[in-house]
């Protein structure tokens, strides 16, 4: 009964050393392919860097611009029912401020790229090992972290920043549409405001946060597509996997931050 019971707490203990494993050595193994990408010139085609970058950028920008823009909108409104209690409504512009660039520009746009971006690249990942062609890249003698996993992790990584600018532009004139409707402040004070009240380290530390939470949001998905199984259900499974892992790590990782910065008083 003892030995039995030992077995089980080992095989336990195996499988989830291996579910932690696997993931590090994905990483890993980026890393020593990134190397070799900076060593050696052959690089995949520019055709799939194009259609990586259209897909991350310029398709996402829609999406992106509508839910930052509600966002900010949103946080003024809450923030306006709450300040012109204490005659302070001029501080709408503050709380916006602030809080997009800093946090929920990042943080939103990586939530709105892991159920886009991430998942998509899971699914496209998951129907070539199930068509097999992953395989056929091993034949050729081609690295599938090479050809399939680092363009979309150095896109994602480019594309981020890019679409953290967009966000806080969008969630500041949604929070703009929203003071002036309620508390009638016109937009020079708004600007004004926003330039006393953000500092360049409010911006610099969320431009951090979407670089990262980019990255990782590339790994889920490239992660959850090339560990699917080989069947249409995998195909949905790593779809999904994809973007549970991107939102959960956005989310831990902008703790991390959170801790980190409060650590550094930034």
């Amino acid at each position: 009964m003892l030995r039995a019971w030992l077995h089980d707490v080992g095989e336990r203990a195996q499988a989830r050393w291996q579910a932690w494993g696997e993931p590090m050595g994905f990483g890993g193994a980026m890393l020593i392919t990134l190397g070799s990408m900076l060593r050696h010139k052959p690089l995949p085609s520019m055709a799939q860097w194009g259609r990586l970058a259209a897909q991350a950028s310029v398709q996402a920008l829609p999406i992106v611009w509508v839910v930052n823009a509600l966002v900010g909108a949103i946080m003024a409104f809450v923030g306006a029912v709450q300040l012109q209690k204490f005659g302070a409504g001029l501080y709408v512009a503050d709380l916006v401020g602030i809080s997009v660039t800093r946090e929920m520009a990042a943080l939103i746009t990586a939530v709105v790229m892991s159920g886009r971006t991430a998942a998509a690249f899971a699914a496209e990942l998951a129907t070539m090992r199930a068509q097999e062609e992953i395989d056929a890249l091993h034949v050729l003698g081609l690295d599938p972290m090479r050809e399939l996993v680092m363009p979309r992790v150095l896109v994602l990584l480019g594309m981020m920043p890019l679409l953290f600018f967009h966000a806080c532009v969008a969630a500041l004139l949604g929070g703009l549409l929203v003071a002036s409707l309620m508390l009638d402040l016109n937009a020079d004070t708004y600007v004004q405001r926003l330039m006393v009240a953000t500092s360049a380290t409010h911006l610099w530390l969320g431009l951090a946060k979407a670089v990262v939470f980019g990255g990782w949001i590339a790994l889920a998905g490239c992660y959850a597509g090339l560990h699917a199984a080989r069947s249409a259900a995998g195909v949905g499974e790593a779809a999904t996997l994809a973007v549970v892992r991107g939102i959960v790590g956005v989310i831990a990782l902008d703790a991390v931050f959170a801790v980190v910065a409060n650590a550094m008083g930034w």
